[in-house]
């Protein structure tokens, strides 16, 4: 199996082939984030990174098997912007075609957002098929919904024959993913719940504390800024405190302290912004059996 990965970021998708036990013979990926290429590295020491999507030539790949990647999606969702194609980043989705016509692999997998139909209209046209919804919850502690458009190819030709079943639902809540022991810095004073109470009564009143039998909301980018403002909350005896980044591997179902090695605030934008491993190793499972 020899795979190249756009916008790889940390290798969320090597893990997931891993913990499948299948081990590739070439894994190239392209990202430029130094600290997402660090982790990357540290975790897959085999991996070999080859830079900016936009330098990357297709032909020098075309005996890939597999073509895995997703595109910047804060600009498609529904919790964004909402730009879609009008902005630069969202407009990297066509450096994945691009790359895809030029290396003509077995198997393609591209990961994105719930967003409008109009986007995924433009997508689907350009990839040949539509998209699989599947929903974190079913494996993680985590709600988030994500699009999944998988195709294969023989005889130079794309179609669909891969039948995508979801995944079995682990019902697993906050509690099953929450640390024992946890740092007092991450508890909140009595002065910052009310000033965080106080914002989110008007800019964002559904953001609620989380208890232990709940389940997470999406982990976004938005939600790794240090003002807290938009930091998941949950309760932890009696006390309130932020969500952690080793909680946030377990909700992203990575192996504990797969980003340690970088300062917190790193670890939760490689986190808060990814993919749920197990779906991913889900999806392979089904394609690659």
């Amino acid at each position: 199996m020899k795979v190249l990965s756009l916008f790889d970021w940390i290798s969320c998708w090597l893990v997931a082939l891993k913990r499948i036990w299948i081990t590739p013979s070439f894994y190239y990926a392209s990202e430029i984030d130094p600290y997402a290429k660090y982790i990357a590295k540290k975790n897959n020491p085999e991996l070999i990174h080859i830079g900016n999507v936009k330098k990357v030539n297709g032909k020098d790949y075309e005996w890939v098997d597999l073509l895995i990647g997703w595109s910047p999606c804060q600009w498609f969702s529904f919790a964004g912007k909402q730009l879609n194609f009008n902005d630069h980043r969202s407009k990297l989705f066509f450096e994945y075609v691009r790359i895809l016509k030029e290396t003509k692999p077995k198997y393609f997998l591209l990961e994105n957002v719930v967003m409008k139909k109009e986007w995924i209209d433009i997508i689907s046209h350009e990839l040949g098929v539509q998209p699989i919804e599947i929903n974190s919850s079913l494996v993680s502690a985590q709600n988030r919904r994500r699009l999944y458009w998988i195709w294969m190819r023989n005889n130079n030709k794309w179609y669909d024959q891969i039948p995508i079943t979801l995944p079995k639902d682990k019902g697993l809540k906050m509690k099953n993913v929450m640390q024992q022991i946890v740092d007092k810095s991450y508890f909140l004073s009595k002065e910052k719940i009310e000033s965080i109470k106080h914002w989110r009564s008007y800019q964002n009143p559904l953001r609620s504390i989380l208890l232990p039998q709940s389940k997470s909301p999406t982990l976004t980018a938005r939600g790794a800024w240090e003002d807290h403002s938009w930091m998941i909350l949950v309760w932890d005896k009696w006390r309130i405190r932020k969500i952690t980044p080793l909680e946030c591997e377990r909700l992203q179902t990575l192996p504990d302290n797969y980003t340690a090695g970088v300062d917190k605030s790193q670890r939760y934008k490689m986190l808060w912004n990814w993919w749920t491993v197990d779906v991913i190793a889900h999806i392979f499972k089904s394609i690659l059996k």
